[in-house]
Parts: C-alpha cells; sequence; structure tokens
C-alpha cells in the first residue's frame, strides 16, 4: 500500500492532534507501507523531505490546495489511498484529490473535526461531503459511530482508538525529585494536587472543575492555554490554591505529570485525548466526563466518571476524589496502567488502521 496523507497537523505543528499523526503515520511505516504526507501548513515556504510535503496554505488556500494537484497528478497513479487526517481542509482537498485519482479515500476523523464541524454553518457543508464521499470513516469514539453512519449511512465506520507507545514514556528520576520540590515549596499540607493539562478549549469544561473543586482539598494545576475567562475566575477566587504553567511539548509534560495525584478531563465533548491516555500510562488516575472516547477508557476501576456537563455529578466525583486514601488512588493508578497497556497500545491502534486500509483496496 502506499498512502497519500493530507492532514493539517504534523510536527513541528504543536498539539495533540499533530502528536497523533505521527504516531500514526510513523506506525504504518513501521508496519511496511508507504507514507507519503502532506501537511498544509501556515508556515511560509515550502519544504520536501523523506516522505514529507509541506504546502503552505498562505493567503490564498484555494490557490494552494489547486496547485498542489498540478504537482500530484502525474504520480496519482502510485497510490493506493487517499487518507484525509483532521481539519477542515484535508477534508476539502482529499475527497477531489481522490476522485480525479481515481483512489478510495479513507477519512479519519478527530474531536472537533466532527462534534463542533457539523455544527458549523461554513464547515457542515465540507464535513457531510468528505462522510459521504469516503469509502471508509475511522473515528477515535465508540460513541461516534453511530453519529456518523446516522449522516452518512452509506458509509463504514470503524472505532481505531488512539494508542500510546509506552516504551520510553516513564517519569524519570530526576523529574519525580524536581516535582516532590516544587510540592514541597508550594501545596499545602493535606492538600492533592489535580491537573488540568493541554489546549484547554471551552469544550474542556475547565470552568465546570473549577466551579466543584473545595478549596481545601486540592491544589490545581492548570497546564496550557487557558480559555477566556478562566483567569478572571482565578482571580477572583484566590481561595482556591493553584498553579498555571503555559503549554509544553508532550516529553516536557512528563514533570508536570510527576507534580499530579490526579489529572482531570471534564470535558462537555471530546474524542481520546493524548492527555488521558499518557497519564493513565504513567499511573495517575484520572477524573473525568463520559464525553466521547474518555467513556471508552475510564471507569470507576481506573478513576472517577461522571456524566458530562452535569455539575452535580461532576461535584460528586471531585468528592469521591478527595475523600479517597492513597491506597485506593495508587490502585486505581496502577488498575489505569495496565488498561492502556492492554488495550489502548499504538501495535493495536495500528492493527485497526491496516484493517480498515486493506478492506477497501
Amino acid at each position: 500500500m502506499r498512502l497519500l496523507w493530507v492532514t493539517e497537523n504534523y510536527p513541528p505543528s504543536p498539539g495533540g492532534m499533530a502528536n497523533s499523526c505521527d504516531r500514526i503515520v510513523r506506525g504504518l511505516r513501521a508496519a511496511g507501507v508507504v507514507v507519503d504526507v502532506v501537511h498544509l501548513s501556515r508556515r511560509t515556504t515550502h519544504h520536501r523531505e523523506n516522505g514529507l510535503h509541506t504546502v503552505p496554505l498562505g493567503d490564498d488556500p484555494e490557490h494552494a490546495l489547486r496547485l498542489l494537484w498540478t504537482t500530484l497528478e502525474p504520480r496519482i497513479g502510485d497510490y493506493t489511498h487517499v487518507v484525509a487526517f483532521g481539519g477542515t481542509h484535508p477534508m476539502l482537498a482529499a475527497p477531489v484529490y481522490a476522485r480525479w485519482g481515481g483512489l478510495p479515500l479513507v477519512t479519519l476523523l478527530r474531536g472537533n473535526d466532527f462534534d463542533t464541524g457539523v455544527f458549523s454553518l461554513r464547515r457542515q457543508p465540507v464535513v457531510l461531503e468528505a462522510l459521504r464521499a469516503s469509502a471508509h470513516v475511522c473515528v477515535v469514539a465508540a460513541g461516534t459511530a453511530g453519529q456518523v453512519s446516522a449522516l452518512a449511512p452509506d458509509t463504514p465506520v470503524t472505532w481505531v482508538a488512539n494508542g500510546i507507545d509506552t516504551t520510553e514514556w516513564r517519569i524519570l528520576p530526576s523529574e519525580q525529585r524536581a516535582a516532590d520540590d516544587w510540592r514541597t515549596g508550594h501545596v499545602a499540607a493535606g492538600h492533592r494536587t489535580i491537573g488540568v493539562i493541554g489546549q484547554l478549549k471551552n469544550k474542556k469544561g475547565v470552568r465546570l472543575l473549577l466551579d466543584a473543586l473545595p478549596a481545601d482539598r486540592f491544589h490545581l494545576i492548570l497546564a496550557g492555554d487557558l480559555e477566556p475567562g478562566i483567569g478572571d475566575w482565578l482571580a477572583g477566587h484566590p481561595q482556591v490554591a493553584h498553579t498555571v504553567w503555559p503549554f509544553r511539548d508532550r516529553y516536557q509534560l512528563l514533570s508536570v505529570y510527576a507534580s499530579c495525584d490526579l489529572v482531570a478531563l471534564p470535558s462537555f465533548y471530546d474524542g481520546l485525548p493524548n492527555v488521558a491516555l499518557e497519564a493513565a500510562a504513567l499511573g495517575i488516575p484520572l477524573l473525568t466526563s463520559d464525553a466521547g472516547g474518555l467513556a471508552d477508557l475510564v471507569d470507576d476501576e481506573i478513576g472517577f466518571r461522571f456524566p458530562a456537563g452535569d455539575p452535580h455529578a461532576c461535584r460528586a466525583a471531585v468528592h469521591r476524589a478527595a475523600t479517597a486514601g492513597d491506597d485506593v488512588l495508587r490502585t486505581l493508578g496502577e488498575a489505569g496502567a495496565r488498561r492502556v497497556r492492554d488495550r489502548f497500545g499504538v501495535d493495536g491502534e495500528t492493527d485497526g488502521y491496516l484493517k480498515v486500509l486493506e478492506s477497501v483496496r
């Protein structure tokens, strides 16, 4: 197989989607699939290197996408599939390239592509056309499959959960010592640390969690880009002990995870965030909603789950986490690490995509 892989999210772009795209591509290449990545980027120059073609969209994305076809057309017959991974422009361009090249289109939906895309006046037609033009659609949350099928009933849909390679994903002793030193200097005795990590957009439910936190039980760690209004909330609630750290790359987050007793993802809607897998793989209990792929990962055996958007249930989950003993948290964390190793490994993720690709050859 040889894939023409069209994406807006690929390193060196930051964020979880770029990390996921890189991980999936590397897994497929390791399995013997040739993957030529077209990265539709905001960078200002074209770049070609080892199966990567960076295409700057600039101020005229329509021109950039049409010009890209001029480059692709002479060798489109070398490919077996076109893959659209995340973002509006890949879902706009990939169906056209697939039709013009006479190739099957496989669309890999991520969280916001679908969750908000179908309610966007601008993006909804693009999303629906991509779903209906696809030979197969893959989703990262089991519950999303039925929603996609309702809108594109003739398109096969498969759930392929995000994975994580745990072989080198561990907290070093030096990182743990630094985290322990930080806690000694900043966290009051008897307080647990609860981390909210990543690009903290409106969908992440940060305000829902803040309203549920008892001021005398937790020290809140916010690591990432804050949604508007959170800073004002914190300033208006000085009794809530908190630390704000800037957005960090994946491996820089290990020192953040080392500082957390729990990691919270109180999302209103979501895919399957890398943060959830990363924290669970390190043995950190999760406090999450049941939004999207979080429902596939988290239950009472590895953390504290509540119905998405329910403030009373969120408060109850926070209370359970606050009153649980250290031995309970340890048991939850160990169970979470086992679950990630057994069910959410990168090999299983790669196998899932291979089966889909083979089914539409």
